[in-house]
């Protein structure tokens, strides 16, 4: 049986990534209640909350590259996890969330 290994991104990592024009763009899955994406987000994010990803699954398309993204990183890797298990291959997911993409991408963002 084989074993998916999560793909991790650093807030720096994947800004680099959404400025290279050579690379497809992620989906940028930001798996927080709609009050936080309301305070901050990634632009370009899709807010999808954790509790309605399993509903929302159709919505996505599993060969396209996506970036699941929560305050701290704990909710979306568990959302990473979902998705891998229902046949998403091009999953990564935001180490430190959107606290260190504010800190090290963005120093403009709200935190909270």
């Amino acid at each position: 049986m084989a074993f998916n290994i999560m793909n991790t991104l650093t807030a720096t990592e994947l800004a680099a990534w959404l400025e290279d024009q050579t690379r497809e763009k992620p989906v940028l899955l930001d798996v927080r209640e709609p009050w936080e994406f309301q305070t901050c987000h990634i632009d370009g994010s899709c807010s999808m909350p954790m509790n309605v990803v399993p509903e929302k699954l159709s919505e996505l398309k599993p060969e396209q590259p996506v970036v699941c993204i929560c305050h701290h990183g704990m909710r979306s890797m568990q959302v990473a996890v979902f998705l891998e298990q229902n046949g998403f291959s091009r999953v990564n997911n935001l180490t430190g969330g959107i606290h260190a993409w504010a800190q090290q991408v963005d120093g403009a963002m709200p935190t909270y």
